[in-house]
């Protein structure tokens, strides 16, 4: 299960960035799937339940967005939305396209909770006295 390996790259992002701004801990982490990413998202998220044990992120929770395949024909330049398995034109029906999205693997966002008040002024505070990192 490769997720696992994703999860601990994932996490060593994230409590480095906990460790440079200086916070007490990560709330929430989102992340977007693309369809052909190759990362599940149901076994991603049964792996983040045991990597994310360990400082900073041992209370953390996981926010899965999915991203659809997005291609664009080299026929008739058209650009639209497709299924994983099946890439063809929605206009032409052309299968020469090219693919503009869907096999992404991003981290979206950081929420971090504990943020000294001299980094908090600096980055702006949402309601709850958090702040997010994109």
């Amino acid at each position: 299960m490769h997720e696992m390996a994703v999860c601990n790259e994932l996490l060593a992002q994230v409590r480095a960035s906990a460790v440079q701004h200086g916070a007490r801990s990560v709330a929430t982490i989102t992340v977007r799937i693309g369809a052909l990413s190759g990362v599940e998202p149901d076994l991603l998220e049964r792996a983040f339940t045991i990597a994310r044990a360990g400082d900073y992120t041992d209370q953390a929770r996981l926010v899965i967005e999915t991203i659809g395949v997005r291609i664009r024909c080299r026929a008739c330049g058209n650009e639209n939305d497709a299924a994983a398995n099946r890439l063809l034109c929605s206009a032409c029906g052309g299968y020469t396209v090219d693919l503009v999205g869907g096999d992404e693997l991003l981290l979206a966002s950081i929420e971090l909770q504990g943020i000294p008040d001299a980094e908090r002024s600096n980055q702006g505070e949402n309601a709850q006295g958090e702040n997010s990192y994109v």
